[in-house]
């Protein structure tokens, strides 16, 4: 199974976007999305399960503070980041193990990671949406296989 992950769209979805995320199964948003034309439109390519950032409105009903899902055998922890103030793969990783997450999803940093720590992953799409801090746009691809997760970074024109 393949996941799209995006992250930080900040009210922009770039043309590319969906011809990179064709095929997958579900998009998982980490937040900062930014309105809901954002959610509407991923939507037209496969179904979009969303957090809400910290410029996000914490009361729209189409975002959760943070979700969990099981994915083929696979649990997976979302949630923007912020809760940590400056989120680091370990530190996601580390508060979230008690939820028994094997993959922690995450953005607000803006800085695209995968980190894999013994069997757990964590993954930082990146910001695909209105380019900030000198970083490059990005995506991110989340793939399930066997009850093994692997991510790959899409770097954004």
């Amino acid at each position: 199974m393949r996941i799209g992950l995006i992250s930080d769209t900040h009210g922009l979805l770039r043309p590319g976007i969906a011809g990179l995320f064709n095929g997958v199964s579900l998009i998982l948003h980490a937040g900062d999305v930014g309105g809901a034309p954002i959610l509407t439109e991923l939507a037209t390519i496969a179904p979009v399960e969303a957090v809400y950032g910290n410029v996000d409105d914490p009361h729209d009903p189409m975002l959760a503070r943070e979700r969990s899902l099981s994915v083929e055998g696979v649990t997976i922890h979302v949630s923007h980041g912020h809760e940590l103030g400056s989120p680091t793969a370990e530190s996601m990783l580390a508060r979230y193990a008690s939820s028994g997450a094997d993959v922690v999803i995450f953005g607000h940093t803006h800085k695209a990671v995968v980190v894999r720590l013994g069997a757990r992953l964590a993954i930082n799409p990146g910001a695909a949406g209105p380019r900030r801090f000198e970083l490059k746009p990005s995506v991110g691809l989340l793939t399930i296989d066997g009850g093994r997760a692997d991510a790959e970074i899409i770097w954004l024109a």
